[in-house]
């Protein structure tokens, strides 16, 4: 039981890892964090049949290209701070029931009425995450820890009801697992069949969600399209500017001798700060991200601040 503990946990690790990317990416860590993820990355490219799961389905940089990104947006950061909210405030209560109270079980606060709002809790960051970091890869990494919170939760109930089978029964009566027992009755989350047509459901609302949301995001990109040039204004207040000057930018002789004609070619169209030059090209090393900033401090901003990940 311990082994398969611990690959179920690895499997939530790794959700986590590939969460973490942008976190790694603007730390000196990156060039060994990608030295390894990289040729995942581009192992799963290579087919047609995983070459989505490399992919991201919000396709717009940074800044959201209509209110209604803007939106899904916001919410990622809000669920994620609510996520870790729960998680956090759970925490303190079991292990202050373990250290000062003498393990007694916790069944007060969400534990009244949820057996388990602590992976709840991470269930919700881990969707604002998935939001944040919008790779199908994550979403499909999301839905294997949900999975696996399942196994694990069943795994605690059944030591718990062996350890104190009366009282925890009276509890297991009384609650649902992730969510209010009338809410869960009501789904039919009580049984086997409700729980696995439950977990298909959400797989087909994510991964189905994620490609109409990706489909939706690069039908409002704003484009420029010229003979076999697209580019693309990272910053909405800079497609006027794209518009007038990206036909000359391309009969520039430097540009022009590098273009081949029967080659389609993606360009972005970056303000002269712009803090992220570093993913889109070999800016050099003045461009990295650590060296400019301090990482945490930015990937603080890129949660609680959505819209200001940019200098102007």
């Amino acid at each position: 039981m311990n082994k398969s503990k611990t690959v179920l946990s690895s499997a939530v690790v790794l959700y986590f890892i590939v969460c973490f990317e942008i976190l790694i990416m603007i730390s000196p860590f990156a060039g060994f964090f990608y030295s390894a993820f990289n040729p995942f990355l581009l192992g799963l490219a290579k087919y047609r049949a995983t070459k989505w799961l490399s992919s991201f389905f919000f396709t717009h940089m940074v800044v959201p290209p209509t209110d209604l990104l803007k939106s899904i947006r916001v919410m990622g950061s809000a669920l994620f701070v609510l996520g870790l909210a729960i998680f956090l405030v759970c925490a303190v209560q079991v292990y202050s029931s373990k250290f000062f109270k003498k393990g007694r079980p916790v069944v007060k606060g969400l534990y009244s009425s949820i057996r388990h709002p602590q992976y709840l809790g991470l269930a919700i960051a881990g969707m604002g995450l998935a939001i944040l970091w919008p790779r199908f890869l994550v979403v499909v990494l999301w839905l294997a820890m949900i999975f696996v919170y399942f196994l694990l939760s069943r795994d605690e109930e059944g030591r718990m009801e062996r350890q104190h089978p009366e009282a925890y029964r009276e509890y297991l009566a009384r609650t649902g697992m992730f969510l209010p027992k009338g809410i869960e009755d009501s789904l039919s989350f009580s049984t086997a069949l409700g729980k696995a047509a439950l977990f298909v459901v959400i797989s087909a609302l994510a991964i189905g969600g994620a490609f109409v949301l990706r489909s939706y995001t690069v039908n409002h990109l704003p484009l420029w399209t010229g003979s076999n040039v697209v580019a693309l204004a990272v910053l909405p207040e800079d497609e006027p500017m794209m518009d007038h000057r990206m036909g000359d930018i391309l009969k520039v002789e430097e540009v022009e001798s590098r273009l081949k004609p029967n080659q389609p070619y993606l360009a972005y169209f970056l303000p002269t700060n712009y803090v992220m030059q570093g993913l889109v090209a070999d800016t050099g090393g003045d461009w990295q991200l650590y060296k400019r900033h301090h990482s945490i401090s930015r990937f603080a901003d890129w949660v609680f601040h959505p819209f200001n990940s940019w200098e102007s």
